[in-house]
């Protein structure tokens, strides 16, 4: 048996101490890349030649690319089962969802028709099946009954009672529910022209779920009233298709509807409709739904395709998907389809069956395609409770997502706020209201991230030339002399005084550093001024005096400059006193630091992505402030374009040279040690690991 050493492996690097000066000259930096003008950009795009010509069309028509060289042999009877498998779900659950919808079951189906077939030349995923979705059913039922209640199409009858006009009831929200669609869809082929698809990135997983489980509570809540008409056994098992064909022939046959005025799905008329143009006068009333519609079913469209795209190895264009999804909207909307995206279920059983590509979907489509010119009547007696009882069961994945509650809490208690804050809110603000108070948390959350980092002393762990937190790993020790500093995040002005308030605490907890005319006090009893010759009109030269005695939780300061007893004089001879003394104390604490504390301290910048001009002066403020008492400052770890920005910035000058930025804190650690000629600790300048 191997000893269990024998499978650690071990490198030894040999090279010279790398400032940033002398990292340009090792590794030749320079521009040997041609970054292209806006000019030359514009022109790429504008220039016309047949190759690009058909880049652009197999680009925006993906089918023109895939379907030439479509396997046939090897996919189409795949393909064949798969589309017949989803066809057959196509039709329960799109005509169940209408009703999430409060729409005619019938929309439903041309919902699962004419979106698919737009998906098959557009689309880029092989495997997800568009059509209607619970949630997305939902949002537009949300629409169409605030703007077409019942209570507006109620009207007097011939004794003097009160009838619902329920054709022009649905004849109005079918106008409502086709302008949504088509706005949403507007909305989503723009997203997608000017490649704005990473916006789905803002809507996280647990604001996915979160967002998705509270709508399955909507979904279940509007229901109710269909459940409550009749409440048939629920059926699961492979028999279940039986029974419900069971229950749409008793309720014909038994007379249900007559008898015991069961709610039926009514007249489903055979043959398609001529298209017909929204009513654009709706599109103010709508614009937020619209958005909140076209965000939502985009992003559960690409999670999916990005899902399959990952486990079967192909790629899935974020910004052609939303064009994609927009069009199957923006289309389907003038032949009274209403919103689409990607459904989970309908979209496992397409690739659990054998479906290799989008041809499943054609299949799918002319199944339903089928029902809706012939075998469309033999539907119009079923219960809408039985539908309701689908709509249940759909759900049943949805309702599984309580159960990160108690994931998130062991593993991410942030997240898990997220997923609360969503859910609740969606629950008591509705879809669109909970959507934009669910993202604008998810942001903040964001902010307070950065505003609240983790600030650490580094030491070195003997013999490597690993630095780790000093409070996290018993081996790291601290090098005398030496301060490493790390923020884990990236220092901008959100929380560079943060930033600077953490240095002084955990660098300096016995004195500390003020910038401008603040001033630095090594103890209570013995305070150093720092003095302001200002020119005045009438007196001549003023001597300004203050001072500072440390607020021993490091957190302030008090500036004796506002109590006027302490700090006037109007002798002469109280000046210069007050110049000398403030001489020898500042020489005194300088060398008295420099012989038994710190002299050097090194920021370990790996983290900063980017610096702004905040960042960039309180950089400048440290190296001044610490310089004045002695104490060196080096930056170690500054990434490329973080380098770039602060000479854009001019942060380098003859006080900040060039060569007081290192490669590694390493590098920096051997330069300070050689430069105080103290090497006797275990730091070897060959590391061996």
């Amino acid at each position: 048996m191997e000893d269990a050493d024998s499978s650690h492996q071990e490198y030894i690097i040999r090279r010279e101490v790398l400032d940033e000066s002398r990292l340009d000259v090792v590794a030749q930096k320079g521009k040997w890349t041609h970054k292209p003008t806006v000019g030359e950009r514009m022109k790429e795009m504008l220039r016309c030649s047949v190759p690009r010509l058909k880049d652009i069309v197999l680009t925006w028509i993906p089918v023109l690319a895939w379907l030439p060289k479509y396997p046939f042999r090897e996919n189409i009877i795949g393909d064949l089962i798969s589309g017949c498998s989803v066809g057959i779900m196509h039709l329960p659950q799109g005509m169940a969802y209408a009703l999430l919808a409060s729409l005619r079951p019938v929309l439903g189906l041309y919902s699962s028709l004419y979106p698919v077939l737009v998906y098959f030349i557009f689309g880029t995923s092989r495997h997800i099946s568009v059509g209607t979705f619970a949630v997305i059913s939902i949002m537009v039922g949300s629409v169409t009954e605030k703007l077409a209640p019942d209570s507006s199409f109620y009207v007097n009858g011939t004794n003097g009672t009160e009838g619902l006009d329920i054709t022009a009831r649905d004849s109005y929200r079918t106008q409502v529910a086709c302008s949504l669609t088509v706005l949403a869809g507007i909305f989503q082929i723009l997203l997608g022209v000017v490649r704005f698809g990473f916006v789905v990135t803002y809507l996280s997983e647990p604001l996915v779920r979160g967002y998705t489980t509270a709508s399955a509570c909507h979904v279940c809540v509007s229901q109710l009233k269909y459940l409550f008409g009749v409440t048939p056994d629920r059926f699961t098992g492979p028999l279940s298709l039986i029974y419900v064909v069971g229950a749409t022939i008793i309720t014909y046959f038994c007379g249900l509807r007559s008898e015991y005025l069961v709610d039926v799905v009514g007249e489903i008329p055979s043959g398609l409709k001529v298209p017909r143009a929204p009513d654009t006068t709706l599109f103010s009333k709508i614009i937020g739904d619209a958005f909140a519609v076209a965000i939502v079913g985009y992003a559960i469209s690409i999670s999916l395709g990005k899902t399959f795209g990952l486990k079967h190895g192909y790629k899935v264009d974020s910004n052609q998907e939303l064009v994609a999804i927009g069009l199957c909207n923006a289309i389907g909307g003038f032949f009274r389809c209403y919103a689409v995206t990607s459904s989970l279920s309908r979209s496992l059983v397409q690739e659990s069956t054998g479906g290799k590509t989008q041809v499943a979907g054609v299949v799918s489509s002319v199944i339903v395609l089928i029902t809706v010119l012939k075998i469309g009547s033999l539907f119009e007696d079923l219960p809408k409770a039985v539908l309701s009882t689908i709509v249940f069961v759909n759900l049943k994945g949805m309702f599984k997502q309580f159960m990160d509650v108690p994931l998130l809490w062991r593993t991410n208690k942030v997240d898990l706020l997220v997923w609360l804050v969503t859910f609740v809110s969606t629950i008591l603000l509705n879809l669109d209201m909970g959507l934009a108070v669910s993202i604008g948390f998810s942001i903040l959350t964001v902010i307070f991230k950065t505003q609240l980092p983790r600030y650490s002393i580094l030491g070195n762990v003997p013999g490597t030339d690993l630095y780790l937190d000093i409070e996290a790993y018993k081996e790291a020790k601290e090098i005398p002399g030496i301060k490493i500093f790390r923020s884990s995040a990236t220092i901008n002005f959100t929380n560079s005084e943060m930033y600077l308030e953490s240095l002084q605490e955990k660098v300096s907890p016995s004195w500390f550093i003020f910038s401008f005319s603040d001033l630095i006090c090594a103890d209570k009893e013995k305070c150093m001024f720092k003095l302001n010759n200002r020119k005045n009109s009438q007196n001549g030269m003023v001597l300004s005096v203050t001072s500072t005695v440390p607020n021993l939780s490091g957190k302030g300061h008090v500036n004796w400059a506002y109590h006027a007893d302490r700090i006037t004089s109007d002798s002469d001879s109280d000046t210069y006193e007050d110049i000398t003394a403030v001489s020898q104390s500042v020489e005194e604490w300088k060398n008295s630091n420099c012989r038994s504390g710190t002299h050097s301290i090194i920021l370990d910048v790996s983290m900063t992505s980017s610096v702004d001009t905040v960042t960039v002066n309180t950089l400048k403020n440290i190296f001044r402030d610490f310089g004045d008492v002695g104490v060196a400052i080096y930056l170690a770890g500054c990434q490329g374009c973080v380098v770039e920005q602060m000479e854009r910035a001019n942060f380098f000058s003859e006080s900040i040279p060039k060569n007081l930025l290192f490669v590694s804190v390493h590098d920096a650690v051997l330069h300070i040690l050689e430069k105080q000629e103290k090497v006797e600790i275990d730091l070897p300048y060959d590391t061996q690991m």
